[in-house]
């Protein structure tokens, strides 16, 4: 695993947060800074506790306390390790994900 790709996605996706997230979670809403929608991971019954930086693209579920970057993210809802969240990442804004 090298730190370089979690670095160059991080880099890459800065300017594509707010539409990843929007495609991530359609179903939630801008609030100031953040994306906030029900968490689809857990029987969520309204929006407000799962939020997003859409500048960062870090979050936060507050009512369980987890929390991370765009990468942990995506991993998190999906399911994935860091690696592959990295490279699914990388794949879906169109960079190429080498891992050497």
């Amino acid at each position: 695993m090298t730190a370089n790709l979690f670095v160059e996605v991080k880099i890459a996706a800065q300017p594509r947060i707010r539409s990843l997230v929007q495609e991530l979670l359609p179903r939630g809403r801008q609030s100031g800074n953040y994306w906030v929608a029900r968490n689809p991971t857990r029987d969520d019954r309204k929006a407000g506790s799962f939020k997003i930086s859409l500048q960062t693209g870090s979050w936060a579920e507050y009512a369980t306390g987890e929390q991370g970057d765009l990468i942990a993210l995506y991993g998190y809802l999906f399911g994935m390790q860091p690696l592959a969240a990295a490279k699914h990442i990388a794949n879906r804004i169109g960079m190429a994900a080498n891992d050497n």
